[in-house]
């Protein structure tokens, strides 16, 4: 990566010919190395929301990535593609790996690098590693519903804007590629228009436009529909488990919801994130008209300076409607054998697998209670230093996926999930997030989330099964997950 002098603002004429000059060298850079160069320019920008920037900038037909955490006062807009790249397969977080160095090595950039202006790759990878083509075949009233395929099994894009909210400090990042045809002056008043455009108030975090209201219920009621399969699927799993091939397992359950008027995903990721704060509030645009949106409590990779977190999230039960009704709950998920088992399973699995990466993991004997808004977890986070350079895709590749979301042993699990579903879970449970230059990176499993295709919705939950799972206790516990995302869906 290749570092000029930093441009400090654009706001008159003279700033104009340093974003010119900027460009123009890396035109030259492009003639002199004979392939075309990607031109990073990071600048801070007013306060501002990236949600908001989202709802006015990002097209259908265009893919997108969002990601904000409220409590941590953290968002991040991805609009558009200077470079995309999607692959199925097995090997498919190793090609991730090779795209984004390949990109990295025709990067230009204005400031020197910095986790704050540094550009970064937004990542999506479905549950499976083969794009599934099988028919989405929960409906209401139809058995036909779009199908997953409208994600690839691993896609990874550069976007062409990256904006980016940090408590009160904002920052917009255009990339653009650069060849021996550029036209440097037309891209330089392009830019230097974009770059005012956020500046304007409208983008700020007190002007939300007209048709995003802070909250609204479903626009009409709801039934889950026929719950005989999932009835099944569980007395199956047990029946497998009792029979010693399987330790657990993850069975998902989706409903199919349809509005007479069609979803909005920049409404409902409002919703989301003011119900939600404790969670990260998610958006993947596949630029086919088709958003896949949620608020997930669990964070997969968090990578940053060398220090790695990790989340065991497994073993549920519902908050109370008081403080003493809320501990009991709390209590009992404690004390019960079977949800301690069902976590130990998920803290075991990571711990071995971060080991056979080199690292030395650590974390507490014993988990903690994790609240959230309408239902609470045993949680423990898993800590290490990673000293030698280890790409994050190769720990997602290890990591992916982990029994609180498949079951042990895992290959096993996910052929039972196959078998059981009679879905394709597209990006349910599986990573999203994203990676800069610098090797930091942040990816969550995409839990507690809905597909959004016009008219019509597909929500997704699941439930870990181990011996001593009930199955009506399991349907209970997938319906609760429901029931906070139709109250956000706008």
């Amino acid at each position: 990566m290749l570092c000029q002098p930093s441009i400090s603002a654009l706001s008159s004429p003279r700033d104009c010919k340093q974003l010119y000059q900027f460009l123009d060298f890396c035109k030259q850079q492009s003639l002199q190395d004979r392939h075309s160069k990607i031109a990073s320019i990071a600048l801070e920008v007013p306060c501002l929301d990236p949600l908001v920037v989202l709802q006015q900038w990002s097209r259908s037909d265009q893919v997108h990535f969002y990601f904000e955490n409220q409590d941590a006062e953290k968002a991040i807009a991805a609009i558009d593609a200077v470079s995309l790249h999607q692959a199925d397969g097995s090997q498919r977080f190793v090609a991730a790996q090779q795209f984004t160095q390949d990109c990295m090595q025709h990067f230009i950039t204005n400031s020197h690098p910095s986790p704050w202006s540094t550009p970064r790759f937004f990542c999506s990878f479905t549950f499976s590693d083969q794009s599934d083509s099988r028919a989405d075949a929960i409906s209401h009233d139809s058995r036909s519903f779009a199908r997953s395929g409208g994600f690839a099994a691993g896609t990874v894009f550069l976007p062409k804007w990256q904006v980016m909210r940090s408590h009160n400090q904002s920052m917009a990042i255009a990339n653009l590629s650069i060849h021996r045809q550029s036209n440097i002056e037309q891209l330089t008043q392009k830019i230097w228009q974009q770059f005012q455009q956020l500046c304007a108030p409208q983008y700020s975090l007190l002007h939300f436009p007209q048709g995003m209201p802070p909250s609204l219920e479903p626009r009409q009621p709801w039934q889950m529909g026929n719950v005989d399969n999932f009835r099944t699927a569980v007395v199956g799993a047990l029946r497998s488990i009792q029979a010693q091939q399987l330790h657990k397992l993850v069975l998902a359950h989706a409903v199919d919801v349809t509005s007479s008027l069609p979803f909005q995903a920049v409404p409902s990721l409002h919703n989301l994130r003011q119900r939600h704060p404790d969670c990260t509030v998610f958006s993947v645009g596949n630029g086919q008209g088709q958003s896949f949106i949620g608020a997930s409590p669990e964070r997969l990779l968090s990578l940053h300076q060398g220090r790695l977190v990790t989340d065991a999230l497994a073993g549920s039960a519902p908050r109370g409607k008081t403080m003493a009704e809320d501990d009991a709950f709390a209590q009992r998920l404690m004390q019960t054998d079977k949800e301690r088992r069902e976590h130990q399973v998920v803290v075991d699995f990571i711990a071995q697998r971060l080991v056979q990466l080199g690292l030395q993991p650590k974390y507490a004997s014993s988990p903690k209670i994790l609240p959230l808004s309408n239902i609470q977890h045993l949680h423990t986070p898993i800590r290490t230093l990673v000293s030698n350079p280890i790409h994050p895709f190769k720990i997602l590749a290890e990591l992916h996926p982990t029994p609180a979301v498949a079951g042990m042993p895992r290959d096993i699990a996910c052929q039972h999930i196959q078998h059981y579903e009679k879905f394709g879970r597209s990006l349910y449970a599986a990573p999203l997030g994203w990676l800069d230059t610098q090797g930091n990176a942040e990816f969550v499993v995409g839990i507690r989330s809905a597909l959004l295709d016009g008219h019509r919705a597909r929500l997704y939950a699941g439930a870990g099964i181990v011996a001593g799972s009930d199955p009506d206790r399991e349907l209970a516990e997938i319906k609760l997950k429901f029931q906070a995302l139709l109250q956000a869906l706008v």
